[in-house]
């Protein structure tokens, strides 16, 4: 059995060493601290969680509803606010990071969508189409998305390139 420590991931192609519980808290700690900082200097409000799940390092970012947080919750200011917060702790690491970040619930809603743009897809299969594709999306998004697809009973593969990249759903 191979440690947790020397064990490899495959994201994107790239092959890279998963980290250990306690990285995996550092790397928390760190992003934590970026994004405290960050909070601070944009003076928006907002609690901080971290947690490790999955060989991830997960930190979210809450607050209540009537808080100004709400402008950092679009998606695709999360996926750069988490892009940023990659090079933070990779900065001080000096290791790839894998780490999640969420901001007012951006990721549940989210999930909720990509589950929706799937529903769709397995309507246009059931219709008659021999496949769907959808839209370019996060290596993260994508795993969700397989994830999904494989509970409704289909199948799913990613295609394409960089930002390209996309997730196609096929009957099983």
């Amino acid at each position: 059995m191979v440690p947790v420590s020397e064990a490899t991931i495959e994201a994107d192609g790239v092959e890279q060493t998963a980290s250990s519980v306690p990285e995996l808290e550092e790397e928390g700690d760190i992003a934590a601290d970026y994004i405290e900082e960050l909070l601070d200097i944009t003076d928006l409000d907002g609690d901080i969680e971290i947690d490790v799940r999955g060989g991830r390092a997960y930190v979210s970012v809450t607050s209540p509803e009537d808080s100004n947080l709400r402008v950092l919750a679009k998606t695709e200011t999360v996926n750069a606010l988490q892009e940023l917060t990659r090079i933070a702790v990779q900065t001080k690491t000096g290791s790839f990071s894998r780490l999640i970040l969420d901001v007012g619930g951006s990721r549940e809603a989210r999930q909720k969508e990509l589950a929706n743009l799937v529903e769709r897809a397995v309507e246009r299969i059931e219709a008659g189409a021999t496949s769907a594709a959808l839209p370019p999306m996060s290596s993260y998004e994508r795993k969700l998305v397989h994830d999904i697809v494989a509970e409704k009973g289909f199948t799913s593969e990613s295609e394409g390139e960089g930002r390209d990249r996309h997730t196609v759903v096929r009957r099983a």
